[in-house]
């Protein structure tokens, strides 16, 4: 079974969704729902998705929830929750009910405070989330690595997944700091790794696969196939890519791989980690 382990949907509101900003909005300022994509996925033989919040609310989680019981292609939700929240047990407590939520996320890379994860409000949330058997994604930039390796150094009970490879900044051509954190966080056994969201970090609508190479073969190398995620960000990589267009860069990326690897790949380490049905 094949997943992509990272799509967004959502009703678009100007206000709302401010990080599309002017050069994004003409191509996804508008919205985005399983319809729009279900026959994409299918012509590439895509199974399923994780639908993950894109906005900072549980009105947001409960908008995933929902869709996803509309729409099996859904086969799990990474929501946002507050974790700095005093009823956060009750919160918790709230969606386990809904057993497609799989984890949660916040958009650390909008934090401007490099030491935002280990805030002590936020790391007593990380770890009622590991009691509770949810994951957490990150999302982060530059200014967040040692926050973040300090942060899986002290959760090592909770499941992480790394959004987007840590959005290397392939358009410049930045390389080395990128590659040091990379190969430290990697280092921790419960962090995986999504193969996504970098066409957005090449040159918009003017990369090759050879420009992407270099920083895939080098999170192949460091976490291994058994934790390493395919994912589109879909919406989003269609400021720099059709769907089709990534799926074949990620046929010819991982072509060399065994048989095994890529369906590790493809969809069943997706499957493990989320605990996906």
């Amino acid at each position: 079974m094949r997943i992509d382990s990272h799509q967004h949907f959502w009703i678009y509101d100007k206000q709302r969704d401010a990080w599309i900003n002017e050069d994004m909005q003409p191509v996804i300022g508008k919205d985005f729902l399983p319809n729009d994509i279900s026959s994409i996925l299918k012509q590439s033989k895509i199974d399923g998705t994780v639908a993950v919040q894109a906005s900072e609310s549980e009105d947001e989680t409960k908008f995933l929830v929902e869709l996803s019981k509309v729409y099996a292609l859904i086969k799990g939700v990474v929501g946002w929750i507050d974790l700095h929240d005093e009823n956060l047990d009750s919160r918790l407590d709230y969606w386990s009910n809904e057993s497609v939520v799989k984890g949660f996320r916040h958009v650390i890379e909008g934090e401007p405070k490099g030491d935002y994860l280990m805030q002590n409000t936020f790391q007593r949330g990380l770890t009622k989330l590991s009691e509770k058997g949810y994951t957490y994604d990150l999302l982060i930039r530059p200014k967040h690595f040692q926050s973040t390796l300090d942060c899986v150094a002290k959760q090592s009970n909770l499941t992480f997944v790394l959004d987007h490879m840590a959005k290397p900044n392939i358009a410049e051509n930045q390389y080395d700091d990128w590659a040091s954190f990379i190969k430290e966080l990697a280092k921790f056994p419960n962090v995986h790794c999504k193969l996504s969201g970098i066409v957005t970090e090449a040159k918009w609508n003017n990369w090759q696969v050879e420009d992407l190479k270099p920083y895939v073969d080098f999170t192949l190398e460091s976490f291994g196939a058994e934790r390493v995620l395919y994912g589109s960000d879909w919406p989003v990589c269609t400021l720099s890519s059709s769907y089709e267009q990534w799926v074949n860069a990620v046929e010819s990326l991982i072509g060399e791989l065994s048989e095994s690897e890529q369906k590790m790949i493809w969809g069943g380490n997706a499957i493990r980690v989320y605990n996906l049905k």
